[in-house]
């Protein structure tokens, strides 16, 4: 089957429906939908405490970097928060500021907590420090584990275990921030084509 050319003022395109999918004659709209995404994504969730911080940054960061790899359409990005401190907010002006200063843009997204749902969603569930590691580990099944990663592990030029939460600090530590979640998002990205494309 196939999705209709375009009408009604929606971008629509012909596209290969695959009936393994779960797809049956519905429109596809260009716009948020291209013919990869009927195949599997590879899916990567980032994570810290309240998601306004490190965590909205590196999906920003790395959504970038898909982006101008042409990879948009095979990998799944998100980010989430361990706690639900900050809920619904858009992330703290001081990361807006840091990565619109590198050309990247989080305005769009909003806070959200990590659900249950999450582990099996998706395929790296990527803590930016210990603590949201273990809490992260604290909340998956046995057979989930697997999925939970530092996210530092794929930086080839920090040797840090880390990223700092720098919400206490000064600009400096947002700038910090930015320059470790760029390494590691090309070490990830690397790792992800290896691995998955």
């Amino acid at each position: 089957m196939y999705g209709r050319p375009k009408g009604n003022g929606d971008r629509l395109q012909f596209c290969e429906v695959l009936p393994d999918y779960g797809y049956d004659g519905r429109y596809v709209h260009i716009d948020s939908l291209r013919c990869c995404d009927l195949m599997r994504k590879v899916s990567v969730l980032f994570v810290c405490m309240g998601n306004i911080c490190r965590s909205p940054t590196a999906q920003g960061v790395f959504e970038d970097l898909v982006k101008s790899q042409g990879l948009a359409g095979h990998i799944l990005i998100d980010s989430a928060g361990t706690h639900a401190y900050h809920i619904g907010n858009p992330p703290d002006q001081r990361s807006q500021a840091a990565a619109r200063s590198r050309g990247v843009d989080l305005s769009g997204q909003r806070a959200r907590k990590v659900e249950v749902s999450d582990f099996d969603r998706f395929d790296y569930i990527l803590a930016m420090d210990r603590s949201n590691l273990e809490d992260l580990r604290y909340l998956a099944q046995q057979e989930q584990l697997g999925r939970i990663h530092l996210f530092m592990q794929f930086a080839s030029h920090w040797n840090v275990d880390e990223v700092p939460d720098p919400y206490y600090g000064g600009n400096s530590g947002f700038e910090r921030v930015l320059d470790m979640v760029e390494d590691a998002a090309v070490g990830l990205l690397e790792h992800i084509r290896r691995t998955h494309l």
